[in-house]
């Protein structure tokens, strides 16, 4: 592990409410966060929601309301969720907030003046996206992420001199000094560079854009690109352009992590070093890219109205049991399709009938024995597997290997059947196995831990206490 993680989220827009595609975000950076921090390394995670994009103007507007009056609602919702799904976030970060202005300013100030230059451009814009698209990137000449033509545009704006970092950025990827997991997604990223990087267009007309946004420094008639103003987050929820305290959590010390959808990963991967670098700024040390989720087969967004709310399934199924889902049944960077029967199934399978049935039984069995206070063995090492499988962000695999333990004891428990020595009043024949296993699922809970937070704390209370832990842990549906 290393000596510091730094770990973000993208931030997404807010011109409506979230959807399950972010709650998955959240949960990973989450169990990357935790994992660091039971390990006892600084850990440091934000997340936040961008603010300043014309899609909140335009959806604004269609609702009849003012841009920060449905931004501000929004936002709430998205932090909201947060906090629903039991996230450990130490910033919530809005770029409407004039400290994250201030440190845009700052940082469009410290890039190279030879990388901004100003001049009349003609593009392909998807509205959707917020962004410009060459011919070549169309697919059947429409956005490759929302279907739909791009419109033509034709207005002067900012460029920043994306082609002059085209061979920084092909080596700092190809030796692995920026890493990017998965390996599909580094060779897709290394694929766009060597095909040639093009100058980007880093402003648009502030009429065009209602106002809404960040001024370019010096200039009134520009607002700064949203998704240039949205990565600079990653810097300004650290106190970059408010105090030199920012660079405790973004120096070579600390290992920087994005967790990110692969819709965006060429604004991470290429745009946001090749901006750092002109600014002479540290970089980001790995970028985690996960797939989209589907339902029937169609992507989950806000803007196609294909959406599970996260929030009645965190009623249903409590954060645990949203987060499980998320982790186990989704694939951690490819596209997967969800349902709400698929969760509730694999909610009894593996939470209720799995690990809430052995905390049950184990709980049980230990009253009827005498529920004496005893001590319980330390911590054992964690499955094999484990660590492997986190430290190439592979949640699904980690968590496969704690429930063949939960397997492993239910299995034993069924085969020595203990309440026979029960009944024939004989407790001191199963003591020793049912030391054993609680032994094992107090390491079961250490470890569970990252995943499902509030279940590893309710089993190590439990273990520890003689009475009062016999709660159905997770009750079934």
């Amino acid at each position: 592990m290393s000596r510091k993680l730094y770990i973000t989220t993208s931030i997404p827009y807010v011109n409506s409410r979230p959807h399950l595609g972010f709650a998955l975000e959240l949960v990973q950076a989450e169990v990357i966060a935790r994992y660091h921090h039971l390990g006892g390394v600084p850990t440091h995670f934000q997340t936040g929601t961008d603010e300043n994009a014309f899609k909140n103007v335009l959806a604004a507007r269609a609702r009849g309301l003012a841009t920060q009056d449905l931004v501000d609602a929004n936002a709430a919702l998205f932090r909201r969720l947060a906090e629903a799904l039991n996230i450990s976030n130490d910033v919530f970060i809005r770029t409407t907030d004039p400290a994250h202005a201030r440190g845009v300013h700052r940082f469009w100030k410290s890039l190279q003046s030879d990388d901004l230059y100003r001049r009349q451009y003609t593009g392909l814009y998807c509205v959707e996206c917020e962004d410009f698209y060459l011919a070549r990137d169309l697919v059947h000449g429409c956005c490759p992420d929302h279907g739909i033509p791009p419109v033509e545009v034709q207005e002067e704006n900012w460029f920043f001199r994306l082609s002059a970092y085209q061979d920084r950025l092909e080596r700092l990827i190809s030796e692995g000094q920026i890493e990017i997991l998965p390996e599909s997604r580094r060779n897709e990223v290394l694929s766009f560079i060597r095909r040639g990087l093009n100058d980007i267009s880093i402003s648009r007309a502030a009429e065009r854009c209602g106002g809404w946004g960040i001024r370019v420094p010096g200039d009134e008639s520009q607002i700064i690109y949203v998704w240039i103003d949205a990565l600079i987050n990653y810097i300004s929820g650290l106190g970059y352009g408010q105090s030199e305290n920012w660079g405790n959590w973004w120096d070579h010390e600390t290992v920087k992590t994005h967790v990110i959808g692969k819709n965006v990963w060429k604004f991470h991967a290429i745009y946001w070093p090749a901006l750092l670098l002109s600014a002479g700024l540290s970089l980001p040390d790995r970028i985690v890219v996960h797939g989209f989720l589907t339902e029937d087969g169609r992507k989950i967004s806000k803007s196609s109205g294909a959406t599970i709310d996260p929030f009645n399934c965190i009623g249903c199924y409590g954060a645990d049991g949203v987060r499980y889902y998320l982790l186990r049944a989704v694939s951690p960077f490819e596209d997967s399709d969800v349902s709400l029967d698929r969760l509730q199934s694999l909610y009894n399978a593996d939470l209720a009938n799995g690990l809430g049935n052995l905390v049950s039984r184990l709980h049980t069995l230990w009253q009827r024995t005498g529920g004496q206070h005893s001590v319980l063995p330390s911590v054992s090492t964690a499955p094999e597997g484990y660590h492997d499988a986190l430290a190439s962000c592979e949640f699904d695999q980690a968590l496969k290997q704690l429930w063949e333990s939960v397997t492993q004891v239910n299995r034993e428990i069924e085969r020595s059947q203990p309440w026979r020595a029960l009944r024939e009043d004989r407790p001191d024949a199963i003591r020793g196995d049912l030391q054993r296993w609680r032994g094992v699922l107090n390491s079961l809970a250490y470890w569970l831990a990252p995943f499902l937070p509030q279940a590893s704390q309710k089993i190590q209370q439990g273990l520890s206490a003689a009475v009062g832990a016999g709660k159905v842990l997770f009750p079934r549906h």
